[in-house]
């Protein structure tokens, strides 16, 4: 592990500063704004727990829905026998074998095919749970009954977003981080020099597996009532990358650039709009890919180069954190 210089020490008090900030707003606010804000860090924690694999490895994961949806279930299902903490640890055990069981079974796949089976694994999960409900129980859907409110699931949030982080920091500064570094430049040359891409991505798709559920268990009481269509819904896959390559997926701090402005307009025009939202989602998505395929941030970092005259440097695929 390298040692954190000045310029790192600085930014993280400043990140700390901010952190402490961001947690005062419960007390000013209980309503629509809180609300709001809410929403914000569960994406902001979902898509930078996304990015932990997919930043750096460029493989297009649409199984956050999965990931989310077993952990919202793992505390519907034991709410009413077992502590809220030890539903948080149960849910990202869960999540991170599952991820650990679809790492060993399709990381060796790529591109399109990783995406389609991915976005099919939220699917299969929904109809297993909703299958083993059908038959196994009284009823499809689960009652969530805490006495959590916005405001402590806001801070909870905003701790595990603060957690998230960290993790990502030490994994971009250890062996780990190294290796997937060269793997997202090269991954060909990565298994020539002698890593183990395999075994790297595997474990990158578990830590990032295992922070989506714990999400998705925070997030639970705020829905009172679960059942598979919201707990594993694909909208949340699709919103996650649309919102994580929008801001730029080369720094782990890119999403936030990206979740913060979506989430304001998508919450405006989806109330103006309800019934037209797969369609926003679809031009959202086409508008990045085609417009600022490297994001906000390479979008900033390119014209900050031309403006001091000199080329835009190449894309940093792997380095997230500035």
């Amino acid at each position: 592990m390298i040692r954190p210089g000045a310029h790192e020490i600085r930014m993280g008090v400043l990140a700390a500063l901010g952190f402490a900030a961001i947690a005062c707003l419960p007390l000013f606010d209980d309503g629509y704004y809180l609300s709001l804000a809410v929403n914000i860090v569960m994406y902001v924690a979902l898509c930078t727990a996304w990015t932990l694999f997919s930043g750096p490895t460029h493989y297009i994961s649409l199984a956050t829905a999965a990931f989310f949806g077993i952990g919202t279930y793992t505390v519907g299902i034991g709410i009413e026998t077992m502590p809220f903490g030890a539903l948080l640890a149960i849910a990202c055990v869960l999540s991170g074998f599952v991820a650990a069981l679809v790492g060993l079974a399709t990381l060796r796949l790529s591109g399109v095919y990783f995406v389609i089976f991915t976005l099919g694994l939220a699917e299969l999960v929904r109809q297993v749970v909703t299958w083993v409900q059908t038959n196994f129980t009284t009823g499809i859907g689960l009652y969530v009954f805490t006495e959590f409110t916005e405001k402590h699931i806001f801070w909870m949030l905003l701790g595990l977003t603060a957690v998230i982080y960290l993790t990502g920091w030490a994994i971009n500064r250890s062996r780990l981080g190294f290796a997937m570094r060269i793997i997202g430049n090269d991954e060909t040359v990565a298994a020539h020099v002698g890593i183990d891409t395999a075994r790297a991505k595997v474990l990158l798709f578990i830590v990032s597996g295992a922070f989506i559920g714990i999400i998705g268990a925070i997030l639970a009481p705020r829905f009172a009532y679960i059942e598979p269509p919201s707990a594993f819904n694909p909208m949340i896959s699709f919103q996650v990358v649309i919102m994580a390559l929008l801001g730029g997926t080369r720094r782990l701090w890119g999403p936030l650039v990206g979740v913060i402005p979506f989430t304001i307009v998508f919450d405006a025009v989806s109330a103006q709009f309800p019934n037209h939202t797969s369609i926003l989602m679809g031009l959202a998505f086409l508008a990045v890919v085609y417009l600022i395929p490297n994001g906000i941030t390479g979008w900033i970092e390119a014209l900050v180069a031309k403006l001091k005259g000199g080329e835009a440097a190449p894309a940093r695929k792997t380095r997230w954190i500035a």
